[in-house]
This record gives C-alpha cells, sequence and structure tokens, in this order.
C-alpha cells in the first residue's frame, strides 16, 4: 500500500473520462479494507461491478461504509475520528462522490508512514 497523490488521480481521472476514476474507485476499498481489517470485505472490483450494475445505486452504500470504516481505521491508529459517513453519503448522493473520494484518499494518505 503506498500514498497517492490526489491530484494525480484526479487529473487521470479526467484525462481518461473516467476510466482510472474505477481503478482509483477500487484501490480505495482496498487500502481501506486493509487499513481497517473488517470482519466482512468486499473486494475493490466487486465495489466497481456492483457500482455499474445498479447504474451508481451501490455507490451510495459504499460511500457511507467507508465513513465507517476509515473512522475505525483511524481509531486503530489513535488517530481522531472524523465521522464523515453521513458526508460521504450527502456527496454521493448529489454527485459529487468524487469530492468524497478526493478525502478518503487524503484520509488514507495520513494513515500511510513516509517512506524513508
Amino acid at each position: 500500500m503506498k500514498k497517492r497523490n490526489v491530484a494525480l488521480c484526479v487529473i487521470f481521472s479526467i484525462v481518461t473520462f473516467g476510466l482510472y476514476g474505477f481503478y482509483w474507485l477500487a484501490q480505495i476499498n482496498n487500502c481501506v479494507n486493509e487499513l481497517a481489517d473488517p470482519p466482512k470485505k468486499t473486494s475493490g472490483l466487486v465495489v466497481v461491478l456492483l457500482t455499474i450494475v445498479t447504474l451508481g445505486i451501490y455507490g451510495f452504500l459504499w460511500a457511507y461504509r467507508m465513513g465507517g470504516l476509515l473512522d475505525a481505521a483511524l481509531a486503530k491508529r489513535s488517530m481522531p475520528t472524523q465521522n464523515r459517513s453521513v458526508f460521504y453519503l450527502i456527496l454521493a448522493v448529489i454527485q459529487l462522490g468524487f469530492v468524497g473520494w478526493i478525502l478518503m484518499q487524503s484520509t488514507i494518505n495520513s494513515m500511510i508512514p513516509d517512506e524513508v
């Protein structure tokens, strides 16, 4: 697991007309699974497929769930939790889920130690 440059992820997503966004979504999911280690894990590929098949509806549930898992991962590292589950859900509902991904990636990056 490595830190991702949020600006580059956004640029790649724009340049590839959203295709990189699917990869980024899967990577966010896999990183959060690794950091939080929940009992029931959904792979990134399954998240992408379910989001596509349900025409984005699964993305609402996923955004809400990621808020809770990120809080669990932060608490596990004795870092202050952010309680952003509802915020991520609202962003997804008003079609700004991309902003949620940016915030999630920033939180993930804060939990990954700097390479020496």
